[in-house]
């Protein structure tokens, strides 16, 4: 029997650049030696960012051992929230991320707001279930900004004659950003305006109204927890769409932080791994 692949400890990166590509969304650069042999087309796949404690400037990063895991006492142990590669580079070595700054505080968003080249961030990864699933008649793919970077990347691996439809929620004009997309892909970008993302009912509204094409489609679902839901269940019971064709991931949920929500999180994603019933 073949022994598993070897699991990559956490790397240790630096910021190398920042950029605002919207009022309320910054890209962060990371580079370093660490990153050698980090995973080719990674682009949209999760992975877990390690920042440093308040009294810290550098991570404590946990270490491998034979029994697994091993992570530093409690008040050195990183903060870990999880985001999305936007960009991995492999001939010079880098790697994008790309942050929602909000107003509430937030470890991820308030590193990021601060982040300048020679700051520190561990990161483990990559992994996930595939965005995009294969033998789709079309595509649907739906995201708000905190899942921009996976559906930039579903969309760039399109193939040419791809057809159907990406929804994308954002709270003003002033978010919406250029995607690059196959021309059978209809972009549909919706404004939320003063409701809060737990309140918007955008998504599901316009999934239910958009041109359904003929065949079985492909369904990428990634943001807010309460449309992703809801779109889901749409998909499910009024669309009749098997379930091994949807890819279902709830990134957040409003006024949560990563640990009050992470076991509803991955129980939703659970469900998304029952075997089709019909």
């Amino acid at each position: 029997m073949a022994a598993a692949p070897r699991r990559s400890p956490p790397r240790l990166l630096q910021v190398k650049a920042t950029q605002m590509l919207s009022p309320t969304l910054k890209r962060v650069t990371l580079h370093g030696d660490a990153l050698s042999g980090f995973p080719d087309h990674s682009d949209g796949a999760h992975i877990k960012l390690m920042f440093p404690q308040p009294h810290q400037k550098i991570p404590v990063l946990p270490t491998l051992s034979e029994n697994g895991i091993v992570w530093p006492a409690d008040g050195e142990r990183p903060i870990v929230r999880t985001y999305s590669v936007a960009r991995y580079y492999a001939d010079i070595g880098q790697l994008d991320v790309d942050f929602v700054i909000h107003e509430a505080p937030g470890p991820g968003s308030d590193w990021a707001r601060s982040a300048r080249p020679g700051d520190t961030v561990g990161l483990a990864g990559p992994g996930g279930p595939d965005r995009v699933k294969s033998g789709a008649d079309w595509y649907l793919l739906v995201a708000d900004p905190s899942a921009f970077a996976a559906l930039a990347a579903a969309l760039a691996n399109l193939p040419d004659d791809a057809r159907g439809h990406a929804l994308l929620e954002v709270a003003n004009q002033e978010e919406i950003l250029d995607f690059q997309h196959p021309a059978g892909i209809e972009l549909h970008w919706l404004i939320r305006g003063n409701m809060t993302p737990g309140e918007s009912d955008c998504l599901i509204r316009t999934v239910s109204q958009i041109d359904w094409l003929p065949g079985i489609p492909s369904i990428m679902l990634a943001g807010e927890n309460s449309q992703v839901v809801a779109i889901r269940d749409f998909a499910l019971n009024q669309k009749k769409v098997p379930r091994h064709m949807i890819y279902a991931v709830p990134y957040w949920k409003d006024t949560f932080d990563e640990e009050a929500y992470h076991a509803e999180r991955h129980r939703i994603m659970d469900e998304m791994d029952t075997p089709d019933s019909k």
